[in-house]
């Protein structure tokens, strides 16, 4: 007997995704979705690219939206420069208000789960459910098989006392001082007056002093010209990027438990962008025949299995970007990047690289010492890694 054919632990991104779309596509399966706070998707801002998704996903994502671009910028010390192509963000809010609404009482949220297994989920007041498949996405779990470095960040939603004057987003603002990694500046203006300014680094631990963060914030809008009236909310975190790893052993540290998100290491491995591996699982999901855990377990490995084969040159890069060159000299590598034509760079983000794109990204003078990039391209496995910090 089982309460459910599916159970979500976790309402983060993923899984609420997953829920949604099963809801939506298949109405005749019992679902619940378990989240520990008070509201779907915590306190954060999602993005993409309209190349990161096809036309389909993007027609089915649309209730989610809260801001849509034609455009985006970005700025280095040797170049500014003006992206034409579709940038979306999706707000937490709107996210909770849409799918929330859409499960009802398929959502049950201040649950907090104590333990969980392939098909069943114990509650912190002892309460057993059962079900068909129980799907893990309460995020990243500290693994010996993967190597990791951090896109950490600290962001403040603002209201400014007067317009700030942006025509588009900033993804990359890395006219700012560096401080121990490459640092840059991401901005979406969502209003005449009111903007996302966030501090972001890539370093080699997920936590930065939030102090620090905030006042850079303080710092960058005052250099800008803008006097904050307000601060509306404040969101923070910390993005794996994947150096190395070892896929079979991590996956089976996992022992058949189905996982979505960051937990099944899907998420782009330099950007941490996880919205379009979230959409792709969510439709991968929804199409299945048999979502009992041992069937759900191998599609989810497989989803992530391709992912991973794809991704061999972006841990090469961004082991290039973490273990070669000074870390304050790190914004020497995204300004090169950026002067590649346009659709390489989509390309990239969308995770899609093509041979050519390949080796345009590695030829000419490196920004970093030659050998140095030699040796970081050879660290492949993470106890080398581990073994050279």
């Amino acid at each position: 007997m089982t309460d459910y054919d599916i159970i979500l632990a976790g309402g983060g991104l993923a899984n609420g995704l997953i829920a949604w779309r099963l809801h939506s596509t298949r109405p005749d399966l019992r679902i619940l979705l378990l989240e520990q706070g008070e509201r779907l998707g915590g306190n954060h801002t999602w993005s993409f690219h309209d190349s990161d998704v096809d036309a389909a996903q993007r027609t089915w994502l649309a209730p989610l939206v809260t801001a849509r671009w034609p455009r985006y910028d970005v700025a280095f010390p040797d170049l500014d420069r003006t992206l034409d192509g579709g940038y979306a963000s999706i707000a937490s809010d709107r996210f909770a208000d849409v799918i929330g609404a859409a499960l009802g009482p398929a959502l049950r949220t201040g649950v907090t789960v104590s333990a969980l297994k392939p098909t069943s989920v114990r509650l912190a007041d002892g309460t057993i459910l059962r079900a068909g498949a129980v799907i893990d996405g309460r995020g990243m779990q500290a693994s010996p098989h993967l190597a990791l470095g951090w896109q950490t960040f600290l962001g403040h939603e603002v209201r400014l006392a007067a317009p700030h004057g942006l025509a588009a987003p900033v993804i990359m603002d890395a006219t700012v001082a560096q401080q121990g990694g490459y640092r840059f500046v991401y901005l979406l203006p969502f209003g005449p007056d009111r903007v996302l300014i966030e501090d972001t680094h890539y370093v080699d631990t997920a936590v930065v002093p939030p102090e620090r963060l905030q006042a850079n914030i303080a710092a960058y809008a005052q250099a800008r010209g803008w006097q904050i009236a307000e601060v509306l909310r404040e969101e923070r975190g910390a993005l794996p990027i994947v150096l190395a790893g070892d896929f079979e052993r991590y996956w089976a540290a996992l022992a058949g438990q189905p996982c979505s998100g960051l937990r099944a290491g899907l998420f782009h491995p330099t950007t941490g962008y996880s919205l379009p591996h979230a959409v792709r699982l969510a439709d991968c999901i929804a199409a299945l025949p048999d979502l009992r855990a041992p069937a759900l377990f191998d599609a989810i490995r497989a989803e992530a299995q391709r992912a991973w084969r794809g991704q061999r040159f972006f841990r090469l890069l961004n082991r290039m970007l973490f273990l070669a060159g000074r870390p304050d000299d790190r914004w020497r590598v995204m300004q090169r990047f950026y002067r590649l034509p346009a659709p390489l760079v989509a390309r990239f983000y969308a995770g899609h690289l093509r041979l050519g794109d390949k080796a345009r990204l590695v030829s000419g003078k490196p920004p970093v010492p030659v050998w140095e990039a030699v040796a970081a391209a050879r660290q492949f496995h993470p106890s080398q890694i581990r073994k050279s910090q």
